[in-house]
């Protein structure tokens, strides 16, 4: 089992920056890729940003340019830097475990609230 834990949201004005970070746990082998979700109001869930061993990513359309997905392997930690934020990035923003060889490997995270409002 993996274990993913998020934290860093919070309340920012337009134009601000945050950045959230989600922390892995357990049998973090089974796992290859992590990726960044969120949920506005009312919408679907929908993919922010991901990234696969080795360095790969992919970011949503929305995002691109403004968000960066990173990771840290010693700390068994997936960052999102956000910058430029708007109000439409509001959202629960979640952290996936997966692997991309096997369905058998997804893990959630609980989710962290990100809130832009002036």
């Amino acid at each position: 089992q993996v274990q993913l834990v998020e934290s860093g949201g919070g309340l920012v004005q337009p134009g601000g920056s945050l950045t959230l970070s989600c922390a892995a746990s357990g049998s973090i082998s089974s796992i290859n890729a992590m990726g960044w979700y969120r949920r506005a109001p009312g919408k679907e869930r929908e993919l922010v940003a991901d990234i696969i061993s080795g360095g790969f990513t992919n970011y949503a359309a929305s995002v691109k340019g403004r968000f960066t997905i990173s990771r840290d392997n010693a700390k068994n930690t997936v960052y999102l830097r956000m910058n430029s934020l708007k109000p439409e990035d509001t959202g629960v923003y979640s952290c996936k475990g997966y692997s991309t060889w096997s369905r058998e490997f997804i893990y959630w995270g609980q989710g962290t609230q990100v809130t832009v409002s002036s």
